[in-house]
Order: structure tokens, then C-alpha cells, then sequence
């Protein structure tokens, strides 16, 4: 697969409705909707309806089946086989698929449009096909998203959601109070932008599909939660290095239960000392935004990958920079001059030139043939 360079963030794009990636991220990125008639003019989708239905059967892909019927909402993960489907002709019942981007190379491809905004903030491609009527009720996401409409018709209501309280008792997350301020019919092409936190609700015209491009959005506490941790395993085994608590100078208590002084002073220093490298803060988020996703494994390569050539990085794998390091898939290594700008392209494009491969010093020559012998990266023929 052949990346072309990224596009000017000056230049107007039909995708955002004629605005520049500049222009779009300024007026409307995490403050208002956007409708665009035609963002993509004769999209299809990125995988037909029977393969779809195939691969929520599988193990390793996350998929859900959401009910509306009589009875109320149902909700079931996969793996779904076929026989847990309703019948095509039966209303109101839509398939999620999520990752599509993990296991379809069209689905990977469609999400590359998206790369005005930072690789560290993009998730993933999910498709929700639906039978007539399907939807999954009001609600709203904590993430941007993306609504690309890539077969049939999906009515959406759309409006801000002051009123968070949820319907009890549901398997979903559906608002119980939604009340919409504007409403759109996408056909195939069109495609709503959504920031944070704004109410929708989609309901299929017909059979339809619809791809969600999303953005991950890391709360505060799971993100300190999440840095410590890699902090912590990040320390030095030396003990030297770790000296333990010592307290010669402890006076006898009479109240022995009390947690003393001393011990979370010495508690609170040793966080402090963690928290003072500003390197390994930055290594330990570079490693967790690198972290492959669950139920994500890679097959070492079974030849041996060409010593020279260009190469393109596995669809699963996700790969970023900062100033002094480069990460890949919840690992780190230091880059510096012509090494890191190279190793920078080949994160920005997900792929390298022959040319540019060649260019690699020794070292890094090897690190990068240890990646394409462990599956990160694949030789691009193309």
C-alpha cells in the first residue's frame, strides 16, 4: 500500500466541505458540528455486507448486535456467528463492528484521510450496518467522531445534551431526555462531524452502513493511572538505586495504629523523584499511546523480509515520535539526527522509501529488520 505525502494543512479539502485541515481544526475540531454534502463522492464500503457479517463472527474482532423491538433494547457482544443475526428483513436491528481498520485494508486506507489530526488521537474505524429502522438510541460519545455515510440512508437528530441522565435499566447508554436541535437525512458521501459530548441519534431509511471514525480521549485519572504504572515498572532493580524506608531514629508509640510521620513523607518524596525525570514521563506516554489494542497479536514474519527496499508499517501497528524517542507498539527507543528525521517520516506516512531505508544508519537498519522479522512492519511492493 502506497502512502502519499501529507496534505498542506492549508488546503482546502472536499472532505471537510471545502474548508482547509487549518481552517476545520480552528472553527469547528471539539467545538461544533459540520455537515458536509458529498465529503466523499462515490464512497463504498469498505467491506460488503456478508464479509462483515464473517468477521464479527471471529474471536479476535469486537462486535456487537444491538435490538429494538417490542420488548424494549438488547444488547449482545460477539463473537456473533451468523445464526445469532436476525433475518436481513427483520427491522430495527444493527451489527457494530469495531477496528475494521485492524483487518480491512480499505478500512485502513479510509482512515488515513483523517491524518490532519494527530496519530496519538485517532482510534479507530467502526461500521454499523443496519436493517431498516435500526439504530442505537439517543446517546452521546466523550470522543470526536466522524459519521461517513457509505450505504443507504440514516436519518440523525442531533442536539446538545445539558441533560446527561440516562434511561435505567437499559444494556445501553441512552439518554433519557434527548432533545434534538437539528435533524439531517445522510445519503452515501455525506458525512456529520460530531465534537464531544453532542446528543445523536441515527435511525436507518432502509438497509443502510454507516463508518464512525473516532478519536480517543483519555480521561485524567485513567491517563495517571496508566503513567505510574509503566513509571513504577520503568524503575531500576539496583537497589542502590531504591533505597528502602529506614527510621533509626523511631521513638516508641502508644498508638501504634497511627501511620507515621516519616514513612509518608518518604512515600511522598519517592513519587515526587518518579514524577521530577521529565524523560521518562515522556517515554512512559509514548510507550502506553503505542500500546496495541486488545485481542491484537502480530505474526512474525515466516521468509526473512528483504534487507533493502521500501516497507509500510502493519495496519495494527501504531507508531509515534516526540523530541528524543520513537515508540512502537508500547516500546521506545531513542532517535537522534538523520535516524529520527527518517523514522519521523515513516511514523507521519506509515511508510518508508527504499531511498530513505537505505539512508539509515547501521544501527537503526537493525532495529528496523527486527521489526519487520516480528510483524511491525511488512516490505512494500507496491
Amino acid at each position: 500500500m502506497r502512502q502519499n505525502p501529507p496534505m498542506d494543512s492549508d488546503t482546502p479539502l472536499p472532505l471537510l466541505g471545502g474548508l482547509s485541515p487549518a481552517q476545520f481544526m480552528r472553527r469547528h475540531w471539539q467545538k461544533k458540528p459540520l455537515l458536509v454534502r458529498q465529503a466523499w463522492p462515490g464512497v463504498s464500503p469498505p467491506l460488503a455486507r456478508a464479509p462483515l457479517f464473517d468477521l464479527a463472527a471471529q474471536d479476535d474482532v469486537e462486535s456487537r448486535l444491538v435490538r429494538h423491538t417490542a420488548a424494549g433494547w438488547a444488547l449482545r457482544h460477539g463473537p456473533l456467528p451468523r445464526r445469532a443475526l436476525p433475518p436481513l428483513a427483520t427491522p430495527r436491528w444493527t451489527l457494530l463492528v469495531q477496528g475494521l481498520d485492524l483487518h480491512v485494508p480499505a478500512a485502513h486506507e479510509m482512515l488515513q484521510r483523517f491524518d490532519f489530526v494527530p496519530h496519538a488521537r485517532l482510534d479507530d474505524l467502526m461500521v454499523s450496518w443496519a436493517s431498516d429502522g435500526g439504530g442505537v438510541g439517543p446517546h452521546l460519545d466523550s470522543y470526536d467522531v466522524f459519521l461517513l455515510q457509505v450505504q443507504g440512508r440514516r436519518r440523525w437528530r442531533v442536539g446538545r445534551s445539558p441533560d446527561r441522565t440516562l434511561v435505567d435499566g437499559l444494556p445501553l447508554k441512552i439518554l433519557a431526555n434527548f432533545q434534538p436541535e437539528m435533524e439531517f437525512v445522510l445519503e452515501p458521501g455525506d458525512m456529520l462531524y460530531l465534537p464531544p459530548l453532542w446528543g445523536h441519534d441515527g435511525v436507518a431509511e432502509g438497509e443502510c452502513m454507516t463508518a464512525s471514525i473516532g478519536f480517543r480521549a483519555p480521561g485524567r485519572r485513567e491517563l495517571a493511572r496508566e503513567l505510574l504504572l509503566r513509571l513504577a515498572d520503568g524503575l531500576a532493580d539496583d537497589e542502590r538505586a531504591d533505597p528502602v524506608y529506614a527510621d533509626r531514629g523511631q521513638a516508641a508509640v502508644t498508638d501504634p495504629g497511627r501511620v507515621p510521620p516519616a514513612l509518608a513523607s518518604f512515600g511522598a518524596e519517592a513519587l515526587q523523584r518518579v514524577l521530577a525525570d521529565p524523560a521518562a514521563l515522556d517515554r512512559a506516554l509514548g510507550e502506553w499511546l503505542t500500546e496495541p489494542k486488545d485481542k491484537v497479536w502480530f505474526d512474525p514474519a515466516v521468509e526473512t523480509p528483504a534487507a533493502h527496499g521500501a516497507v509500510r508499517l502493519d495496519a495494527r501497528t501504531r507508531m509515534l515520535y516526540d523530541a528524543h524517542h520513537v515508540f512502537m507498539n508500547g516500546e521506545s527507543w531513542r532517535a537522534a539526527g538523520r535516524d529520527a528525521t527518517l523514522l519521523h517520516r515513516l511514523a507521519d506516512l506509515r511508510r518508508l522509501s527504499a531511498t530513505d531505508r537505505a539512508r539509515l544508519s547501521e544501527g537503526a537498519q537493525g532495529i528496523l529488520q527486527d521489526w519487520l522479522d516480528d510483524g511491525w512492519l511488512h516490505d512494500d511492493l507496491e
